[in-house]
């Protein structure tokens, strides 16, 4: 049985070491701020200012209205407009342009005379794909709506230049910050509940200070559990924090309840700390605990949905990421934050997170040994 006495001493003696120890404050205070501030700006997969290189073999008022509208356009940026392909090859090469459109001759001849309208050649940079494919899509909508312009003008009739409107749902100014703000925050979670705990765990193993533990009346459940809680209330207010910055700097708040995000925060800081200490009960040196979970962390941020979409990749990739938590955290923050979702919603991400919590803190009580 677990004595609460007990425990509230052992919870001042962890907050006088974390108070003491030099690394721990600073990490709590500096990682919640590097992340949110930080990486939002860098981690942009945005994509603007694609360089466009315009080879123009028809040099009519229509393909200088095709450069000109590209030129005008948000996403584009026109680097170049020449009549030679091989120069607009060797901006490409040399990482000036990400795609090339060949506006081809007699353009504009052959589609006043009818018939099937001829088409432009765009072709797109394939070392950086994303934005090569991307870009070249974006260039040539440009030229269909400059193309469907004109020909309206020609006919004497208004055309919609596009033929349709576009809502974008949930995200309408399509800003790739508010699609990462949310899933950041697992990152927090992962250094502050789960490397942390167990570097400290481990920390007093290669102390020996940990002995004396093992030798005393105090249950195991309750030792874990001493290291574990002080994590779990910062681990509370990092994400606070964290949810005041994405306000205050980037004016994203929670489309949904807020106790939603704090109830996944608080299972997924349950399945951090536990598989923390399940690695720091088997490791035996500092760099060892490092090592394994390095190795988990860079599971979960490639898997985990964190920068790619899980549902672009392979089919057997997407069946192992149903064994990844952060999955889980992180569709749960994002839909919470740009749809609005409730617990209802998501129940099966939050009972997916409270069956990994149970199962890894499971682990982590069963796993340590402590020696009478």
């Amino acid at each position: 049985m677990m004595n609460i006495r007990t425990l509230g001493i052992l919870l001042r003696k962890e907050i006088l070491l974390m108070k003491r120890n030099p690394f721990i404050p600073r990490i709590i205070i500096a990682m919640p701020l590097l992340v949110m501030l930080v990486l939002p700006l860098v981690v942009n997969l945005d994509v603007k200012n694609v360089g466009i290189a315009i080879v123009d073999n028809d040099r009519t008022e229509l393909s200088r209205r095709i450069a000109s509208d590209m030129s005008a356009s948000e996403a584009l940026s026109v680097k170049a407009i020449g009549f030679s392909y091989e120069d607009a090859l060797s901006l490409v090469e040399n990482g000036k342009a990400d795609a090339i459109v060949v506006i081809p001759a007699d353009y504009s001849k052959k589609l006043s005379i009818g018939g099937e309208v001829p088409r432009l050649e765009v072709d797109a940079n394939g070392v950086n794909a994303t934005k090569g494919m991307i870009g070249a899509n974006y260039a040539a909508q440009s030229a269909i709506a400059t193309l469907k312009k004109w020909m309206g003008e020609q006919a004497g009739v208004e055309i919609d230049a596009y033929g349709g409107s576009v809502v974008n749902l949930f995200n309408p100014t399509l800003d790739f910050r508010n699609y990462m703000i949310p899933a950041l925050m697992v990152v927090l979670i992962i250094i502050i509940c789960g490397f942390l705990p167990a570097l400290n765990l481990v920390s007093e193993k290669e102390t020996g200070t940990i002995e004396a533990m093992n030798v005393s009346p105090v249950g195991k459940f309750t030792f874990v559990l001493s290291k574990l809680i002080p994590y779990w209330i910062v681990g509370i207010l990092v994400i606070t924090v964290g949810m005041l910055i994405g306000w205050l700097v980037y004016g994203l708040v929670p489309a949904g309840n807020i106790v939603s995000i704090y109830l996944a925060a608080i299972l997924f800081s349950l399945v951090m700390s536990g598989l923390g200490v399940a690695i720091a009960n088997s490791s035996s040196t500092i760099l060892q605990s490092i090592f394994v979970m390095f190795a988990f962390i860079m599971v979960f941020q490639l898997m985990g949905g964190l920068f790619t979409p899980v549902s672009s990749m392979p089919e057997w990739a997407q069946m192992v990421t149903y064994a990844i938590p952060p999955r889980y955290f992180i569709e749960i923050m994002r839909s919470v934050y740009l749809k609005g979702a409730t617990v209802q919603d998501l129940w099966v991400q939050y009972l997916a997170l409270s069956a990994f919590a149970i199962f890894l803190c499971g682990v982590a009580a069963k796993t340590y040994r402590k020696r009478s």
